[in-house]
């Protein structure tokens, strides 16, 4: 495997809104424009994308495109969860490093270089951020913008401190962090980022924020009602440390890196 600037195996994972009115991007989905930016940078990659039971053309469009280049794979799921979506996308990737993406492209495909630089200086898991010393974000409302720093506030004081921005859409993880965290994952809806992270951290895995610049779009759906079954993912990850069903600290054995493969 060469250095992770240049040829590592990424996975976008696109979890697409389930409505096509809340999707003003439909007509210019994803698949294109992230096979042109791997194509620009010379990566390695394979493209997954995983259809939460849209009811829109999400499906066709992408299948579509998976016809035209072998690197595109359509994943069929039922409706269970953004969670259960991004899990299914981690797991069924082969590459040595995966990118987590929504697929409204809220952080543009140009800031990937951004994660790998940092890949290649030894860190298992890069978080995009959009608090983190020279982000921006560009024309979100102040409302949605209060909700998160209100939940990353409620992260901090219940399950996780040291994460600025645990939610952001755009996560770049080791093989060995996806092999090893996914399958611990007990979360399937919103608050699926902090467990993930959670676990990360009790593991002992690295794990940085990456400032990005993130575009609202209308199709986001942060609102008090998810910002309210957020926290209950909250207190659900905290309530499973307690009865155990999460490994203890320290005692997660992380998957042996194949033969060959470099982190």
């Amino acid at each position: 495997m060469a250095e992770p600037t240049r040829t590592p195996d990424e996975l976008p994972t696109a979890q697409p809104p389930r409505e096509e009115e809340q999707m003003p991007w439909l007509e210019e989905l994803p698949p294109k424009k992230i096979v042109a930016e791997l194509d620009r940078l010379a990566l390695d990659a394979e493209l997954i994308v995983v259809d939460d039971g849209s009811t829109d053309r999400t499906a066709s469009i992408v299948d579509a495109a998976a016809r035209g280049d072998a690197r595109v794979t359509l994943v069929r799921a039922e409706h269970a969860g953004k969670g259960a979506t991004v899990r299914r996308g981690m797991l069924s990737a082969r590459g040595a490093w995966r990118f987590l993406a929504d697929a409204d492209l809220s952080v543009p495909m140009s800031e990937l270089p951004r994660f790998l630089d940092a890949a290649a200086r030894g860190v298992d898991i890069l978080v995009g951020s959009r608090e983190a010393n020279g982000a921006r974000r560009v024309g979100e409302p102040w409302v949605r913008h209060a909700i998160g720093r209100v939940f990353n506030w409620m992260v901090k004081i219940v399950v996780l401190r040291g994460i600025d921005d645990t939610q952001c859409g755009f996560k770049l993880f080791s093989a060995r962090a996806a092999e090893t965290l996914f399958p611990l994952q007990r979360l399937d809806g919103f608050g699926f980022d902090v467990e993930i992270l959670f676990l990360a951290r009790r593991a002992g895995f690295a794990i940085r924020e990456i400032p990005v610049t993130w575009v609202w779009g209308r199709g986001s759906k942060v609102s008090l009602a998810s910002g309210a079954r957020g926290f209950l993912d909250l207190v659900a990850v905290r309530w499973n440390q307690v009865r155990g069903v999460y490994p203890p600290r320290g005692a997660v054995v992380t998957p042996a890196a194949p033969a060959g493969r470099e982190r």
